[in-house]
């Protein structure tokens, strides 16, 4: 998957680095993506993002944040010098996190870690990106694979799930996932309530949404209606919704803005 999917604007990133977790917890972590800024006193760097239907665990500036998912475009201002480790968690790890993950939603909550912040902070300080990159990685795998446990059944069935919801174009309703998955449509609407917040609908159009501003971004000359009919939308006035409700502008404005970028 592209590593700038659901990043509105990547030429204005600062330097990010996407990293596979530790073996210990590929069940538990998508990827760790790591930025680190040096913004000119005065300046920022605004970020923007139509994130996945998934939870954050970021360790950054000495404290870890829960972050849940987003339901509408997010943004951050970055400034002065500095860095972040975060997991872009699986729902098995999240519903370990936490009992309520529709509570997160487009929240945030504060973790005592202070075990997690010293081992990722130690292994920052390397002069050398790739060695410090590597031992972040793998202290942060170890401590979560130590708070999750031994998963069971149906946690691995909430990772299967959303796996199938966010990476599969031929998954257009949540029947067709459920069926997929041999499981009915009501047990598929509470796993993804448990394990990620939101519902299998939302994650569906999340993934939608993402692979349609990657293409507008990517192909200047792509055809709006073609791309609406390639990915399941009824026609392009739905997409066009569909960008202005989550993302506040239209595909065409979109489209401008990244030529500019």
């Amino acid at each position: 998957m592209d590593p700038t999917r659901g990043i509105l604007y990547p030429a204005r990133l600062p330097r990010l680095t996407r990293v596979p977790p530790a073996a210990e917890a590929t069940d538990l972590v998508e990827w760790f993506w790591i930025p680190e800024w040096d913004i000119a006193p005065g300046r920022s760097s605004r970020q923007e993002i139509v994130a996945y239907p998934a939870s954050n665990l970021v360790v950054e500036g000495g404290d870890v944040g829960l972050f849940g998912p987003t339901t509408l475009r997010s943004h951050r201002d970055l400034t002065g010098r500095g860095w972040a480790v975060g997991a872009l968690l699986r729902p098995a790890a999240l519903g370990a996190l936490t009992a309520d993950a529709a509570a997160l939603v487009d929240a945030s909550v504060s973790i005592d870690a202070p075990e997690l912040v010293r081992a990722v902070s130690e292994a920052m300080g390397d002069p050398d990106a790739a060695i410090r990159h590597a031992r972040a990685v793998e202290a942060f795998s170890s401590w979560l694979a130590r708070r999750v446990g031994a998963l069971d059944d149906e946690q691995r069935l909430a990772n299967d799930a959303a796996a199938l919801l966010m990476t599969d174009p031929e998954i257009l309703r949540v029947e067709d996932a459920a069926a997929r998955l041999a499981v009915s449509v009501r047990t598929l609407q509470r796993l993804a309530r448990r394990y990620v917040g939101l519902t299998p609908s939302a994650m569906i159009r999340r993934r939608r949404l993402q692979e349609a501003a990657q293409r507008v971004r990517d192909d200047p000359d792509a055809d709006l209606a073609a791309i609406a009919a390639e990915l399941g939308y009824a026609d392009h006035a739905h997409l066009t919704n569909d960008f202005r409700t989550v993302l506040a502008f239209t595909p065409s404005s979109y489209r401008h803005a990244t030529t500019l970028s």
